[in-house]
């Protein structure tokens, strides 16, 4: 149990790192494009850069699902690549079907799996919020009253 503990709380960190690291990416991507979103229209922006934004944030968590179909390889946990991708998507996103899964000496990493997956679409759902809300006050700041 403690090596699951371990080798789970190891593979969160890296996911959850680069996770962080497309959001530092995302920022400066912003930061880059202010004086082009400051500029009206913003209606359109908008859409085009919460698309954007959520399609990264999207690679972002597949990513990790690929981290953990690696480990899962790696420990020689899943039959095949596709099965431990396949495992993982199911997995971090708590869909759980539960046609594939891991032996029962094991299955405590499926625990920490799904947590880690409740935290990195908690993270891109947080960091989507605030970007609506900063284009959305931005909006309504630089609109003319008439």
């Amino acid at each position: 149990m403690t090596s699951q503990l371990i080798l789970g709380f190891f593979v969160v960190s890296l996911t959850m790192a680069a996770a962080a690291g497309f959001i530092v990416v995302a920022i400066r991507v912003l930061r880059l494009s202010r004086p082009w979103l400051s500029l009206p229209p913003h209606d359109y922006k908008t859409i085009i850069v919460l698309t954007a934004v959520s399609i990264w944030l999207l690679v972002a968590n597949v990513v990790g699902v690929w981290m953990w179909a690696l480990a899962f390889v790696w420990l020689d946990l899943c039959a095949t690549l596709e099965a431990a991708v396949y495992f993982s998507f199911a997995t971090l996103t708590t869909l759980g079907y539960g046609d594939v899964t891991l032996p029962k000496q094991w299955r405590i990493l499926s625990g920490i799996c799904a947590a880690n997956g409740l935290l990195l679409f908690g993270l891109s759902a947080a960091f989507l919020f605030e970007l609506f809300r900063r284009l959305h006050t931005r909006s309504f700041e630089n609109q003319d009253d008439g």
